[in-house]
């Protein structure tokens, strides 16, 4: 199982981090490690002082598949979940100024909490307008709509499956909107779907 991200998917947030909006997904990837076992509580990497929080709408590979065209993209998923990228960003800032890669600062162990539960698509009259939301402490501190995505959801799919075989059980991070941010021991996070909550945990 993969766990493919994709980076600078909503152009807001691009531009707040100070990057440019690209013309192709910046795709990369975490290992299974990311994601935290059911029960298990979220302790703050001991290897950061700056942890960011970046809630993602996550969709589920339902089929194998490679070389998709975007037209048969919705014939290899069929429900989407919640998740939260974690970065640390402090990492991520020394690595891009040394020109290295940064998985460090992003594929650490549990730096991808995901939503036990996953929605099926039938629920959503379109998967390109699904409204989904973060709070931190009970503050909405992230929201948008998937409709403000660069790439559709069709397009990543499109997209990443020239690079790598999907397969069943994939999942692929679709991008953060604008207002990321940190967090610090104590705070609690709580992610939506609608005005569904599908994850929530506490920064230990």
């Amino acid at each position: 199982m993969k766990i493919i991200c994709i980076g600078r998917n909503y152009a807001e947030h691009a531009k707040e981090l100070g990057n440019e909006v690209p013309d192709k997904p910046v795709i990369f990837l975490k290992p299974d490690t990311a994601l935290i076992p059911k029960g298990h509580p979220f302790f703050y990497p001991s290897f950061t002082k700056d942890l960011h929080y970046e809630v993602e709408i996550v969709v589920k590979i339902s089929r194998v598949g490679k070389v998709i065209e975007e037209r048969f993209a919705p014939k290899y998923y069929s429900e989407v979940g919640i998740g939260i990228d974690f970065t640390a960003r402090d990492l991520q800032q020394q690595c891009k100024e040394k020109g290295r890669p940064w998985e460090i600062a992003k594929a650490f162990d549990f730096s991808a909490p995901l939503s036990q539960t996953f929605i099926p698509i039938t629920q959503f009259d379109d998967v390109q307008n699904i409204d989904f939301s973060l709070k931190k402490n009970g503050v909405v501190v992230q929201e948008d709509n998937t409709k403000n995505m660069v790439f559709s959801i069709n397009r990543l799919i499109k997209e990443v499956s020239e690079v790598f075989t999907l397969k069943m059980g994939d999942l692929i991070f679709t991008g953060t909107p604008k207002g990321v941010g940190s967090v610090v021991v104590g705070d609690v996070l709580e992610a939506y779907i609608g005005d569904r909550m599908l994850l929530k945990f506490k920064i230990n």
